[in-house]
């Protein structure tokens, strides 16, 4: 069977780049669309075409053949769709990142949440026709730049899904302790972290979870849905004045910050607008400080898959309040700097997957019996 014809840009697209060169495919039916790309990319010198094509078909094709950093994929396609394709395309690519590239991310459809809980890296909005220049143009390349550096793994998506072995006791960890809060950070990656957290945590744990999760708002209540369908546990876009009870998910809105305070032995949500130093929006370093006054001893923190810092402030604080922190290992994360900047400075009582994670939680139940 003959391949695909595939549009490679330049006469030198088939050589190997430098050690330094990111890697870029678009995948895009319209052919205008992948042009403007194409140029905006290649302004970029560590940034490298080295296919564009029109449909998912082509795009698998390139993929069993050549190696890849980064994809940069459309959702809405005739034939197979970018979400039918992203499986493939993560397993045909040995460890590529995916960013979807779709007009639907601007709306916060539920086309690119399922995107990035099948294990896409990123999303971003496609804007209308005369609008890739500007401020969109920097936004996509420096997201390609930070994808495509990241160390090449195989997503933990695409493993096949088994429980890791319950991790060895670990001398800093306290269970004696009460688990009365648990607070959860995560960004790029973390959709598919939190999910497989989630799915691994014993159903005896009842402390209320946190989650601030790097999502514009428009996200937040579809992607409480998506988080009901996995646990029994009740999940909520987090409100101003909200009772923080036990058998709850509460999830920060993308416009605030999500915090918990104290109104007499009541635990109560309050949404913190005041800028992160971070620059985050939701920001976890406030709902880490937060639940380390109100919880301290008994807070649980979370970090998982991100980029930057953020968490790295408030995960500090909520350490020296006697509360316990554990970190995602590299080897699972999408992009190690959110849990990096945790584990690096000694915050972390462990640094482990995320299924390991909730497995070490069940060791702060009493007796750990059936």
């Amino acid at each position: 069977m003959s391949q695909p014809q595939l549009n490679l840009p330049g006469r030198e697209a088939a050589t190997m780049p430098s050690a330094r060169t990111v890697r870029v495919m678009l995948v895009d039916d319209s052919l205008v669309v992948r042009s403007i790309l194409e140029r905006i990319v290649e302004q970029r010198p560590e940034l490298k075409i080295c296919a564009s094509v029109a449909s998912a078909h082509e795009a698998l094709a390139y993929l069993a053949c050549e190696p890849v950093d980064v994809v940069v994929l459309d959702i809405e396609m005739p034939g197979m769709n970018g979400i039918d394709a992203l499986p493939h395309i993560l397993e045909r690519a040995q460890g590529a990142r995916v960013l979807i590239l779709s007009s639907n991310c601007l709306e916060g459809g539920p086309a690119a949440i399922d995107a990035l809980s099948l294990g896409a890296s990123d999303t971003l909005a496609k804007p209308g026709r005369g609008s890739f220049s500007g401020r969109f143009a920097e936004v996509l390349t420096e997201r390609i730049m930070t994808l495509g550096q990241q160390p090449l793994t195989v997503p933990a998506v695409s493993r096949p899904a088994q429980v890791s072995a319950p991790p060895a006791p670990v001398a800093a960890i306290d269970t004696g302790q009460p688990l009365e809060c648990i607070a959860v950070a995560a960004s790029t990656g973390g959709i598919p972290a939190f999910a497989n957290f989630i799915a691994h945590l014993d159903r005896r744990i009842t402390a209320p979870i946190l989650l601030t999760q790097h999502l514009p708002d428009a996200f937040m209540e579809f992607y409480a849905r998506q988080i009901a369908t996995m646990t029994p546990r009740r999940v909520r876009v987090a409100a101003a004045g909200m009772a923080v009870e036990r058998g709850h998910i509460y999830l920060a809105p993308g416009d605030a910050h999500l915090v918990v305070v104290a109104n007499g032995r009541r635990r109560e949500i309050a949404l913190d607008r005041h800028p992160a130093e971070n620059g985050c929006c939701p920001s976890a370093d406030p709902m880490f400080a937060s639940v380390a006054e109100a919880y301290g001893k008994g807070g649980v923190g979370v970090v998982l898959s991100g980029m930057g810092r953020d968490g790295a402030n408030g995960a500090a604080r909520l350490k020296a309040a006697g509360g316990t922190v554990f970190a995602q290992a590299p080897e699972s994360c999408v992009i190690w700097g959110m849990p990096g900047a945790v584990s690096k400075t000694g915050i972390a009582a462990a640094t482990l997957n995320p299924d390991a994670i909730a497995l070490m939680l069940g060791s702060f139940l009493p007796g750990r019996k059936p």
